[in-house]
């Protein structure tokens, strides 16, 4: 059992069924990514952190960092999707942007290669 297996293991529900996508889609994106557990929330790192993700009291947050955030704005603003500088937001009575999502990691994975 992993770090983040661990941490999922105390979230049930519809929180844990978006944290499982999540983190699914995190995995099949970035594979070479090993996981920790960084500033108290499950967290991919490839050179560095990649990408944290958190459930929220109403929503599941994924955590791509500034960069990353930037990198997706337009896209967000087209789904109505809450963000915040390092930070955004999936609410629990929507499906996830498995695309979208999976093009944020990818553009983190290239990112972290480069710091590499």
């Amino acid at each position: 059992m992993s770090v983040i297996d661990d941490y999922l293991s105390s979230v049930s529900g519809r929180h844990r069924e978006l944290l499982d996508q999540l983190r699914a889609i995190i995995v099949e994106a970035a594979p070479e990514a090993s996981e920790a557990i960084s500033w108290g929330m499950p967290t991919y790192k490839l050179n560095g952190n990649l990408v944290h993700f958190a459930p929220g009291k109403s929503h599941v947050g994924l955590y791509p960092g500034a960069d990353g955030v930037s990198f997706a704005a337009a896209r967000l603003d087209d789904l109505g999707l809450r963000y915040s500088k390092g930070a955004i937001q999936f609410a629990l009575d929507r499906e996830l942007p498995g695309e979208l999502i999976a093009s944020i990691v990818a553009f983190r994975v290239e990112q972290q290669r480069e710091r590499g």
